[in-house]
This record gives structure tokens, sequence and C-alpha cells, in this order.
């Protein structure tokens, strides 16, 4: 299984936690679409003997281009790849962007998820973030576009200044209230460079509270696994048969191809990046030169990767498979370096597998990183 993940770098305006790529002039908009199909075209090779099974329109906020600048993308994929009879075809949208005749329209594409970035139902979040939508856009949003489409995932974040338990609480319940299939949770984060920082560093705005953040993780968590989630990797949850498909890959590692200024791209061996400039992507490409930088991951960069998405995930790290892929060497340090956390109640082994506990889940990024293993090819 592979997957393309293609990263529309445009946005309305700017939201103060975002450190992703994008732009608020759409001004090259014609020309990086074009940009965007000739490097479809340029890396067809890469899944030359595979087969693309989901297609991930990400950004920025892929939900500014028409329906069909969208189809013209994935007319590109399906010439220049071998995609699946049933791909997963997902698009992350903003609420202001889905208005009741985009939903129907969108229903006449193969885009058959949608990814919402809702945040909070409350305009005091909303405006805090910087966010382009309001409240009452994000619920009308939602009650027209689960009357066609069955796949459709929303974003919350929880640990945002000010927003208290209750608050959060009721975020949850009226993110319920739709009966969506698939919830995907974020502390906020405080990245260099951004707004966010910014004001705080100023007072204008309280920091984060990190204790806070973790009580409102397990509420979270609670609180959808009660109503039928399964919690099946640390920031997201899904009923059954309701997985991301991307996301699953990747947190499985498997290969794909990121298409697009700043987009990454993995392929089991490689990492490899665009760009993070879109007029420089968009000379690369008119020139037939792909805009990426390349990383050879050693044994221990591999081994590594594996360990930190792993712990992530209900699938947790698997004793024979580190023992098949790395040695006997990276499976030895790995159980003599779980055996502390394990005695904490942060890890525990099930089988031939090293899963965190609940205790351990909203700290198991940390852990991971104890995990790794250093200074070996």
């Amino acid at each position: 299984m592979s997957g393309i993940y293609i990263h529309i770098p445009f946005c309305k305006q700017a939201c103060h936690y975002c450190d992703f790529h994008f732009s608020t002039s759409l001004k090259k908009k014609d020309e990086l679409i074009n940009a965007l199909t000739k490097e479809i075209e340029l890396r067809k090779d890469e899944f030359k003997n595979t087969t693309v099974e989901t297609i991930y329109f990400g950004g920025g906020t892929p939900s500014l281009l028409t329906n069909d600048e969208l189809q013209f993308l994935i007319d590109s994929v399906y010439k220049n790849y071998k995609v699946s009879s049933h791909p997963e075809i997902t698009l992350e949208a903003n609420p202001d962007d889905l208005s009741p005749k985009r939903i129907h329209d969108l229903t006449t594409t193969p885009i058959n998820r949608l990814s919402i970035g809702v945040q909070s139902f409350f305009e005091g979040d909303l405006k805090l973030m910087n966010r382009a939508h309001n409240a009452q856009e994000a619920k009308a949003c939602l009650e027209e576009v689960t009357k066609h489409f069955d796949n459709i995932s929303l974003d919350l974040i929880y640990g945002i200044p000010g927003a208290t338990n209750e608050q959060w609480l009721q975020n949850i319940e009226t993110a319920l209230s739709f009966n969506v299939p698939h919830i995907s949770s974020y502390a906020l984060t405080v990245e260099p460079k951004t707004a966010l920082a910014s004001f705080i560093k100023k007072g204008i705005i309280d920091n984060v509270d990190d204790e806070q953040a973790h009580e409102q993780f397990h509420l979270l968590k609670d609180k959808l696994e009660a109503s039928g989630f399964i919690h099946y990797e640390l920031s997201n949850f899904g009923k059954d048969g309701f997985f991301s498909k991307n996301n699953s890959a990747y947190w499985k590692g498997k290969s794909y191809v990121g298409i697009g200024p700043s987009a990454h791209s993995f392929n089991g061996k490689q990492r490899g990046w665009n760009v993070r400039n879109n007029s420089k992507y968009i000379e690369a490409i008119h020139q037939n030169k792909l805009p990426i930088e390349i990383e050879t991951l050693t044994k221990t960069d591999q081994y590594n990767e594996y360990v930190m998405t792993g712990l992530r995930t209900i699938w947790g790290v698997s004793f024979s498979k580190v023992d098949k892929d790395f040695g006997v060497t990276f499976k030895n340090y790995l159980i003599e370096q779980s055996e502390i956390f394990i005695n904490q109640q942060l890890l525990y082994i099930e089988g031939e597998h090293l899963r965190v506990t609940k205790k351990g889940q909203f700290l198991c990024d940390g852990i991971a990183s104890e995990l790794f293993k250093l200074n070996l090819s």
C-alpha cells in the first residue's frame, strides 16, 4: 500500500498557532497547480511497482481550490500511477469553505472523505487562534455535510489558554452530537516564530498549561471511548471501519510521496522534503527539477522512527519485527530500556508487542525518545 500527499500551500488568513508552510496570497495558485501536476508526473517511477491506495489533500487549506482544480489533480494521479479500485481520497476543509452548494458539488467528485478543521465550538477559542470561521459556521457545516458524506473526521484542539475543562467537555459533546465517525484532537502547541508564541511572550495571552492539557486529553479519551470510538493513535479516535487509511499507513511505516512545497516523502529507507517556498518550488519544477532534499536513514534512524510511530498506536512496537528488521542487539536494547517504564506502569508487554498504558499515553513521545538507539550504523 502506498499513498500520495498533496500539499496545498494557501490559506485565507494565518492561524496564530500554525507553523505549516502556506501563503495568504493566491496570486500564484494557477502556476502552483500546474507545478503540482508536473511533479506528480516527474515522480511516477517512485511507485512504478506498487498501487496507490490513498490520496490526501492537506495544507494549508485545500478547500480553497475549486472542485475542477481538485479533479484536475486527481486525474493527474490516475494518469501517472496505478490507483486501487476504491482509494481513500481525503480533503482537508475549513467550515467557512463548505457551503451547502459546495458540499453537494463535492459529492460529484472522487473525494470520499472530509477532514474538517473545526478546532473549537467556542467563539473565544476561535478568535484566540485567529480561525477564519465562527462557531455557527462550524455547526451549520457539520449539519449539512453529514447528510452527504459518511466518512467524516473533525479536528479539535485542547489545552487552549482560558478554556476550562467544562468548556472542553462541551466541545466534545457538541462534536459527538453530529455522529461523525472520526475525531482527531491535538494539544495546542506553542511553536517558535508563530503569532501565538509572540503573544505569550508579550503577556497578551496566557501560556499553555501542560497540566490542564494532560487533564483534557484524558477527558477526551474517556468520553470518546465511552461513545464507541477506538483510540487507535495518540491524537486519533475512530469508529470501527473509519480509521484514516492515509495516516495509518504513515504510522505503520508505509511508503508515501509528498507533492508540493514543503511536502515530505518516505520510502522506508529515505526521507525527503521539498523546498518550503512557493516561488522556488514552481521555478524548479518548471525546469524539470525536483526541489527536494533527501536523507538516507541509517538502521538506527529506521529503528528510532519505528519506535516513535509504533508507540503512538494501538498496534504498539513488535519485538519480532525489531528482531527481524534490525537484529537481536536492537531487540535486547529495547527490552532493557523499556524496563524502567514498565516498572512505572507507563509501558506494558502483551505477547510480542510493547505498548503504552493509559497512564503513559500522553507522555509517549517522550518515552519513545528514551528508547531510541544511538551511535549505531
